[in-house]
């Protein structure tokens, strides 16, 4: 039994071993498409997570079956927490007719309605209005789920957020808004597009509660994130929670992080929410070093496995190029 921590009472220990080899699974799933990129294999752009995986997993752990999520263009980690199948994932980026999107979306528009996953989304703030809508289906038709809403520090500068969690607000809607601040919007810092110490904040000018977590504790997010998740089912509105946090890569793939110093990234670093969470259970008596190895190379696995089934499924012909067109 954990003798350091608190759990929430819907997760046991054993969801910890599995939530950290999913951490694994998705930082090797974004160096995958890091080192795919760079190749010149996969085309478009893409928004990496790596540093980030704390605050999807936790938060998804927490949820049930019938709960929705809404992504961001950082959302592969969110996808991956929320049940995503990698080799469709991976069979999207490399453009395949296999891909959640039959190779025509690409790295942001990811979805998967049947798992409650409403779609990664190209535009800044705009995952948060799909929320609030998913939001008010669930209250109005009387269906019992809460919908999380991941959104990065940027987005709480567009009108999008603030129309979003005022309607939330005065409606009282079952929705939870979590921003992954991770210090910057492309490549200005936080700390210049805003004249508050913590995001968080604003939650106030909405008569919401606004929470701040350490975003690279897996522990701490689940707690945060299950709370306002049983708020919001309970009829109570929603909540802003802030995870802070971190992005080891660019802003995108043209981001050379020249606005960062290797010292701020290497202080970073250190705070590694995967090794935080190995170092815990290891200390916990829950696994052996010689086990979170091995969760490891399973991780490693099966990213690679998605790889193969990527490169093996059909290219889109010709002839589709007019299909799925809606406007």
């Amino acid at each position: 039994m954990l003798k350091t921590v608190k759990l929430p009472p819907n997760v046991a220990e054993a969801k910890l071993i599995d939530l950290y080899k999913q951490m694994w699974v998705i930082r090797f799933f974004e160096e995958k498409v890091d080192e795919f990129f760079a190749k010149g294999m996969i085309h478009g752009t893409t928004h990496l997570a790596v540093g980030q995986e704390a605050s999807a997993s936790g938060a998804c752990a927490v949820i049930e079956e019938i709960d929705k999520i809404t992504s961001t263009h950082r959302g592969h980690g969110h996808c991956i927490a929320k049940g995503a199948d990698v080799n469709r994932m991976m069979a999207e980026l490399f453009g395949r007719t296999t891909g959640y999107c039959k190779g025509k979306g690409g790295s942001m528009h990811i979805a998967d309605v049947d798992k409650g996953n409403l779609g990664a989304n190209g535009i800044v703030g705009g995952g948060l209005p799909l929320a609030v809508g998913s939001a008010l289906t669930s209250k109005m038709k009387n269906q019992g789920y809460v919908t999380l809403c991941f959104f990065g520090d940027g987005s709480t500068n567009e009108g999008s957020f603030h129309e979003a969690v005022n309607l939330a607000s005065i409606w009282k809607l079952p929705v939870v808004f979590i921003c992954e601040n991770n210090q910057y919007g492309m490549s200005g810092p936080v700390k210049e597009m805003v004249n508050i110490e913590h995001i968080a904040e604003r939650a106030g000018s909405y008569g919401i509660p606004g929470k701040v977590v350490d975003g690279n504790n897996i522990i701490e997010v689940m707690n945060e994130v299950y709370d306002a998740v049983a708020y919001a089912r309970s009829g109570n509105g929603p909540t802003l929670i802030e995870a802070k946090t971190y992005r080891w890569k660019g802003h995108s793939k043209s981001d050379a992080k020249k606005y960062r110093t290797r010292e701020e990234e290497q202080e970073w670093r250190a705070k590694d929410p995967i090794a935080r969470l190995a170092n815990l259970l290891i200390s916990e008596g829950i696994f052996t070093n010689e086990d979170a190895d091995r969760l490891r190379q399973e991780a490693k696995k099966e990213i690679e496995e998605s790889v193969v089934f990527a490169q093996n499924s059909p290219e889109p012909g010709l002839e589709t190029l007019m299909e799925d067109i809606f406007a």
